[in-house]
């Protein structure tokens, strides 16, 4: 075994005269002035324009999201030339009128309005500019967020246009009966489907409204046909065809010949004749295809309503008297402002996506000489994914030590020469001292793990090898990015800080965990700042994947950091994680027994002072309701909590005015919510 002194260290003879001759290569790029911040140019002023542009908010925004010029994130619920409400401002309000704590999801209820009337109308438009010669009967499909508050308001605004719902499971279906009021719209029941769906869904049908059964296999409309007799009732039924066509990203698998719904061509020609053979021949009402979620390129789009249409037409031209197309889901939300074919994105607008329904269904339909079918889509990203935003309070960060330590450390040569690195550290010898600091510190935690050093070195020696990567780092910003050598790349990345945030990512944001689906995230406050650190998020449950380490970016597809602030004591910091309203909010998962969070509506009132009013507020499940959706009944947790604490005032280990309080803390801390609390 060797000794500490016997060990090959980086000694400072060696140290000198590499940095020395690294001097003398001739190649250098900026005088050694220029290697930190502090001797280099002040950075240009930071303005908003800055922020809206680090954070890319105009591109994925949709003008619905904005910068106020005291660094506050704004809303504007009914577009770009809307009311603007200050997001910060509405936190604020939850937390001191409504006595609601981050984490906090905000609906901005007016949005949904907006974002109805948009679909609706750019659908509206397309056809009167084509001269189509059918309507548009769009229909929200309500498993994107089934919460009785958001279907109900779409409803509502769609109510001008007759937008009804789409349902897809036997619960969703007795929901849907009883929210829907206008007998012009639909209600499409999609899904596999048992005797009682058909029947709750031909319920529908006696009461006058509009309800069509989609059939996902040959034995549906077996059943559909049978209960219909036994009920007295001619159903309408749809027919969902397997396209060729797939979609694309990550949800393509839903659509194609894969698909786990929908007949073939044979299927449906069988289907047909079965209806013909009971006398349903006038049942068959409806063609449905559906190729996917989030479809980011409009070419797929346009490729699969040519094929269903062209399944339309020669199902016309048999006589099979169908009245609807629908072209299903897909139509996608810019996540990531990139407007590209990323799975995050999309190359295409609603205006662009309507124009392409309409256009490619009418030009088919005029070529095979059949009438122009009622167009309907089930869009559901479109309509609910802006108006949610899920507000969390980053309480801490987890960053490299890079202060000197605070007891006393006997100097080493490791440390000497560490030392040494970093004092001849220039702009001409960048990577070469990041190679001999790697090379120190590699160095230390081999001598570690053979026991030839203590602790209060090995801490030291990491303290200074962060020290020296923390100046060559701040001399990179102001190298040309073309050259900064390969290694030195990813140094940021190595200095991002965890930011800790009250959340958890299993409640909160399943997509991103489970498929890496990106949201953009921002401060909703501080914007008037410069960001002074890259970071990640992580939440409090205690998974090593609940974090948020993939972001959005301008230039790539994606980013492993986030530009953020410095955490102030006593100063809240808050983030907006933006677009969650589709799926986030019914999806989520107890995992760690974190429950829903707080709530609040937003709605726009000329009548405040502010603009606004918090319409309602939902808080967050208790404790002891999420102990109850997992079999643990709080009354019979605090009658043993209650054995336990007489036993042990028996037992002299707790007296009974201890006991008493320590179990009232207990049955008060069951009605507590389950996320942390600071203040």
């Amino acid at each position: 075994m060797i000794s500490a002194e016997e060990s090959p260290t980086l000694n400072s003879e060696h140290t000198g005269a590499s940095h020395d001759a690294a001097n003398e290569t001739g190649d250098e790029k900026a005088p050694e002035s220029h290697v930190t911040p502090e001797g280099g140019a002040a950075p240009d002023p930071w303005t908003i324009e800055d922020a809206k542009e680090l954070y890319m908010i105009d591109r994925w925004g949709a003008g619905h999201f904005d910068v106020s010029e005291d660094g506050k994130m704004v809303v504007a619920p009914l577009g770009a030339k809307g009311k603007k409400v200050s997001i910060p401002e509405v936190v604020e309000a939850a937390l001191k009128e409504e006595g609601l704590k981050a984490p906090l999801i905000i609906r901005f209820q007016d949005m949904l309005h907006h974002r109805v009337r948009v679909l609706n109308e750019a659908f509206n438009r397309a056809i009167a500019e084509s001269k189509y010669r059918a309507t548009y009967r769009g229909v929200f499909p309500i498993k994107v967020n089934q919460l009785r508050e958001v279907v109900e308001e779409i409803l509502e605004a769609g109510r001008p246009f007759h937008y009804g719902i789409e349902v897809g499971s036997k619960p969703e279906v007795f929901a849907g009966l009883a929210v829907h009021s206008d007998p012009e719209s639909l209600i499409i029941c999609n899904g596999y489907k048992d005797d009682a769906y058909i029947r709750t869904a031909l319920l529908g049908r006696k009461l006058g409204k509009k309800v069509i059964l989609i059939a996902e296999k040959l034995s549906e409309v077996r059943a559909i046909v049978r209960i219909s007799k036994e009920m007295g009732v001619e159903p309408e039924i749809g027919m969902r065809v397997r396209l060729v066509t797939r979609g694309a990203g990550k949800w393509a698998e839903s659509g194609g010949d894969h698909s786990k719904f929908g007949l073939s061509t044979s299927e449906i020609l069988e289907a047909a004749s079965l209806l013909d053979q009971a006398g349903m021949k006038n049942a068959f009402r409806l063609l449905h295809f559906h190729i996917g979620s989030q479809v980011p390129d409009i070419l797929i789009i346009k490729r699969a309503v040519r094929e269903a249409a062209r399944y339309y037409a020669k199902l016309r031209r048999r006589g099979h008297p169908i009245e609807y197309v629908d072209v299903g889901g897909g139509l996608a939300i810019d996540y990531d402002g990139s407007r590209s074919t990323s799975h995050s994105s999309m190359n295409y607008s609603v205006e662009e996506y309507a124009r392409d329904v309409v256009w490619n269904l009418a030009d088919v339909c005029d070529e095979e000489k059949v009438p122009h079918p009622i167009i309907v889509s089930e869009s559901g990203r479109a309509i609910v994914a802006h108006h949610t935003v899920l507000v969390v309070e980053a309480f801490g960060a987890i960053e490299r030590p890079v202060s000197e330590p605070t007891f006393e450390v006997k100097e080493h040569k490791l440390t000497t020469s560490i030392r040494e690195i970093i004092e001849h550290t220039s702009e001409r010898n960048l990577l070469e001292s990041w190679h001999d600091l790697q090379q120190a510190k590699d160095q230390s935690e081999k001598m570690f793990e053979l026991g030839l050093l203590e602790l209060d070195v090995k801490a030291h020696v990491e303290t200074l090898y962060w020290q020296g990567a923390e100046k060559i780092r701040n001399a990179v910003k102001f190298l040309d990015q073309k050259d900064v050598p390969e290694d030195l790349l990813g140094l940021e990345q190595h200095f991002s800080a965890q930011h800790i945030c009250n959340f958890s990512v299993f409640q909160s944001l399943l997509d991103h965990w489970a498929f890496g689906a990106l949201f953009p995230v921002v401060p909703i406050h501080r914007l008037d700042e410069r960001p002074t650190a890259q970071g990640t998020l992580v939440d409090i449950t205690c998974d090593s994947d609940g974090k948020v380490s993939k972001f959005i970016d301008r230039h790539e597809e994606q980013r492993d950091t986030l530009p953020l602030h410095a955490i102030t004591d006593g100063k809240p910091y808050y983030l907006g994680v933006f677009l969650t309203g589709a799926y986030q909010d019914i999806m989520g998962d107890i995992h760690n027994l974190f429950g829903r969070v707080n709530e609040v509506h937003v709605f726009l009132d000329d009548d405040e002072d502010c603009g606004y009013y918090l319409e309602e507020t939902i808080e967050g499940n208790t404790i002891g309701e999420v102990l109850r959706m997992t079999q643990y009944e709080p009354h019979d947790l605090a009658q043993k909590m209650k054995a336990q604490v007489d036993a042990a005032i028996k037992q002299d280990k707790l007296k009974p005015t201890e006991g008493i309080r320590l179990l009232n803390e207990y049955e008060r801390g069951l009605k507590d919510q389950t996320y942390l609390s600071f203040r």
